[in-house]
């Protein structure tokens, strides 16, 4: 027989502790803060541009000198890092994504700026071809449209290489090519670049989930329809997430990735469970603007919702949490903390 440690009623009135703020906030399992946040940021071309994103209410796609204003008031907020990702026009896409390598593309160039003006700012780069592919897919393809694994991998390659050299702090390889982990770690340390982090995407879904995204970043038109199941994994199966972690673990990431976040946060807990790695989610676009969607409609109380939202993330034993909220509950965080919260980055002109 069992004996609980509990004890019974009326000797153990479990809502004894609940009683008063103070007991409550001493006995919290988890706590939440900044530290905790990454923040996802769409880039564009040119200068002093914004646009919104229709499907995302409140994020925007900016040029750099705007992205370096945002970078600024992240940083004074305390989020630790951005993750980058590219809007280029048609005309930068093409069926070998030769762009994605370009010293001088997009992406490069703001790792580039973020490192010289905002240099305390963790950088992490996306690493897969879809911005830059005219099939809007991860990789190359064949003839048949099918999704090819090792000449994708030598392009992930040069990708991760140019912003390694760009400056930029951790590559995050998105993509769920076989072995491209392992192919990435070696370039980088045969560079030189030994102190590069990875960030592997090892456990993401063909999701659902990920239309605003595709509407962000443009390759929605481009997917004309087409899916990424014989790439990203089936959303029926975590023993398979388990075998993609342990795999990009020994092939030399530093940190894995599962995604989409609420609705997988079951293999959030095996993985940081089982593996013991530095696990990170990522509250994705749909996730956003589902919350989203209700709090303007009246549905729910967003800042509530949303903090609830995150603080499951850090139940399920995420060690940090990529969400387009990270902006906003940085700001909550400081109000409910009583600190002086920065000035909002001038809206008009970068100037």
């Amino acid at each position: 027989m069992t004996v609980s440690t509990q004890g019974a009623f009326p000797a153990r009135r479990m809502r004894r502790l609940r009683k008063h703020d103070f007991s409550r906030r001493l006995m919290a399992e988890n706590q939440l803060s900044a530290s905790d946040l990454i923040y996802p940021m769409f880039i564009l071309m040119g200068k002093n541009r914004r646009e919104s994103i229709e499907s995302m209410p409140g994020i925007e796609r900016l040029s750099i000198d705007l992205m370096l204003y945002e970078a600024e008031y992240l940083a004074t907020l305390g989020v630790p890092a951005i993750a980058l990702f590219p809007v280029v026009p048609k005309e930068f896409k093409s069926t070998d994504a030769n762009e994605a390598h370009n010293p001088e593309g997009l992406v490069q160039r703001a790792v580039r700026l973020l490192k010289e003006h905002v240099p305390q700012m963790g950088v992490i780069t996306d690493v897969a071809l879809d911005p830059y592919t005219l099939s809007g897919q991860d990789g190359l393809t064949d003839e048949g449209g099918y999704v090819l694994n090792d000449e994708t991998t030598e392009v992930l390659i040069q990708q991760a290489l140019s912003h390694a050299e760009a400056g930029a702090d951790i590559v995050a390889p998105s993509d769920m090519m076989d072995g491209r982990i392992g192919a990435i770690r070696e370039a980088l340390e045969e560079a030189g670049y030994i102190h590069t982090q990875i960030m592997a995407y090892s456990a993401k879904y063909a999701s659902a989930y990920y239309g605003p995204f595709r509407d962000a970043v443009g390759s929605a038109a481009n997917l004309k329809g087409g899916n990424k199941k014989t790439y990203q994994m089936d959303p029926a199966n975590s023993d398979e997430a388990i075998h993609e972690v342990a795999m990009d673990i020994h092939e030399g990431a530093d940190m894995v990735m599962v995604k989409p976040g609420m609705p997988y946060l079951d293999v959030v807990r095996r993985v940081k469970s089982e593996l013991k790695v530095p696990t990170f989610a990522y509250q994705v676009s749909g996730e956003y603007a589902m919350h989203k969607a209700a709090a303007q409609n009246g549905w729910l109380n967003e800042r509530e919702t949303v903090m609830e939202s995150l603080m499951c993330f850090k139940r399920a034993g995420a060690d940090g949490i990529l969400t387009y909220f990270a902006k906003d509950v940085a700001r909550w965080l400081a109000e409910d903390q009583q600190m002086d919260i920065p000035a909002l980055p001038n809206q008009d002109s970068a100037d």
